[in-house]
């Protein structure tokens, strides 16, 4: 999410992803899920999702629990979480430092993501008032 730019497994995906991400910067609230969420929902139907993967699930086990120690607390299933400025800053330097960067081990997007935020975030589509 903090190096989307509009890039993504399909067009279907994007549109879905557009339109999550414009209402993040509405304000709204994300809900810590398991499993596949909305953001996966184009790709569960086609004929191979990787949604369901062990390793998917891993990464995202792993994702919440850096993003709960960057937030100073224990992130469960159903906890909601609001993106505004501070926020959003402390994640992207966060995921710059390293910080946040465990769960991306092994995930086809890495190197895009990389040179996104080694570029100061630059045409990321969720940007929020300072």
């Amino acid at each position: 999410m903090l190096t989307y730019v509009g890039k993504g497994y399909s067009q279907a995906f994007t549109d879905n992803y557009d339109r999550i991400i414009e209402r993040l910067v509405r304000g709204e609230e994300i809900m810590i899920g398991e499993g596949p969420d909305e953001i996966c929902q184009p790709l569960l139907e086609t004929d191979a999702p990787h949604c369901h993967n062990d390793s998917v699930m891993e990464r995202d086990a792993q994702a919440l629990h850096d993003v709960g120690q960057l937030l100073g607390q224990k992130l469960q299933i159903g906890d909601r979480v609001t993106i505004g400025y501070p926020t959003l800053e402390s994640f992207r330097q966060a995921f710059v430092d390293g910080i946040t960067r465990t769960a991306c081990s092994g995930c086809e997007w890495f190197e895009l993501c990389t040179a996104v935020s080694a570029n100061a975030y630059s045409g990321v589509k969720l940007r929020v008032a300072e």
